[in-house]
């Protein structure tokens, strides 16, 4: 969708378009491997030492026991808010200074955009952005004049800096969350990707692609799988910065105040429920879809989901093999018990209300 195909003419590569990262504050340091401009070659961390990519400290806190666990685990939690009033003042901005309207700002110029969240080391998400200017019906128009790709990044930056969210309060202290001071928009034109110069169209679709596949447990040691028990989690053996995360999510969940955010549920993944790659409307499209995956089982449609078979069980002969081995079920004894009412009273006036036949019932026991 970026250099046109399928149903998007070409002609919207002339659209302003940028690729955006926007990062999380920070919680407390932690380990890195920070550079100098211009250079590569990592520098020495604030403990002192020079640590390698695939070191296992990187990420984690310098000081676990003054890092702000449940500000970063909040501040997961509020980060597709925190998104959304993004693009509320994205589109503010942009009308702003395009000396319009909020309500005609549709009728004028749209902006599009596809996001993908990825998690860092440290347990946080970052969002990479690819975020175009088009014309009021979409692809197939242009942009007015006035909105040019510098209209669009300075906007970005403008709305970046002062986007919040307020958060719950806790013990006293109200959380607000906003963007970190990290922030790159770069716009998207022909070159090469990844040497500090321009941005091609291929090169951002394969970007996006790649953290849209990524999952947290590889970046984060955290969990592909929710947790029924939270006494479950030292089986899995994660690393202490991440059931750091994880435990303190769970707490967090127990709150009736923060019942709507799902900590518990979305624990063991730090706490991004949505999908990682979100369009509006759709930006990216993929030349080749990655193949369906082999440990999922064919769709089944006319058999609900629940009475679907399942992968490597022979579904009639477990049905079969469950009804030989059935146990026999308990006979239900006889209402009244073999007795039957034959009215009311006698002929011959006496008290009674009731004569009862004492023979029993033709009805028979099971053997």
């Amino acid at each position: 969708g970026l250099s046109g195909g399928k149903t998007v003419p070409d002609t919207v590569r002339t659209h302003p378009r940028v690729f955006a990262t926007l990062t999380a504050p920070s919680f407390g340091p932690v380990h890195n491997r920070p550079t100098r401009p211009g250079s590569t070659a990592a520098q020495r961390c604030r403990c002192g030492h020079v640590h390698a990519e695939d070191d296992p400290r990187l990420g984690t806190p310098l000081n676990p026991e003054r890092y702000d666990y449940q500000g970063a685990v909040l501040w997961n939690a509020h980060a597709p808010a925190l998104w959304s009033r993004l693009i509320l003042n994205l589109r503010r901005e942009i009308a702003r200074i395009g000396g319009i309207t909020q309500r005609t700002l549709a009728s004028v110029v749209k902006v599009s955009y596809a996001k993908v969240a990825e998690y860092q080391k440290r347990g946080l998400v970052h969002f990479h952005a690819v975020i175009r200017l088009d014309g009021p019906d979409g692809t197939t128009t242009s942009p007015p004049a006035w909105a040019t790709t510098s209209t669009l990044t300075d906007a970005i930056r403008a709305v970046a800096a002062r986007t919040t969210v307020s958060g719950p309060e806790i013990d006293g202290a109200r959380f607000q969350f906003a963007f970190g001071e990290q922030l790159d928009v770069r716009p998207i034109r022909s070159g090469d990707f990844g040497d500090g110069g321009k941005i091609t169209e291929k090169a951002v679709a394969a970007y996006v692609a790649k953290y849209a596949t990524k999952g947290a447990e590889g970046a984060t040691g955290t969990l592909d799988r929710r947790l029924r028990l939270i006494a479950e989690l030292p089986a899995y053996q994660v690393p202490a910065h991440a059931e750091r995360m994880i435990r303190t999510a769970w707490q967090l969940g127990a709150r009736r105040d923060l019942k709507p955010l799902k900590l518990r549920a979305w624990a063991p993944h730090a706490r991004l429920p949505r999908p990682l790659l979100h369009q509006d409307p759709p930006l990216l499209h993929h030349p080749h879809p990655a193949p369906p995956s082999p440990h999922r089982l064919p769709a089944h449609p006319q058999q609900p989901r629940r009475n679907r078979p399942r992968a490597g069980i022979d579904a009639g002969a477990l049905a079969l093999d469950l009804r030989r081995h059935r146990p026999h079920p308990r006979p239900r004894p006889p209402r009244h018990a073999g007795y039957s009412t034959t009215g009311n009273g006698t002929r011959d006036g006496s008290p009674a209300w009731v004569t009862a036949n004492s023979s029993p019932s033709p009805r028979s026991w099971p053997a």
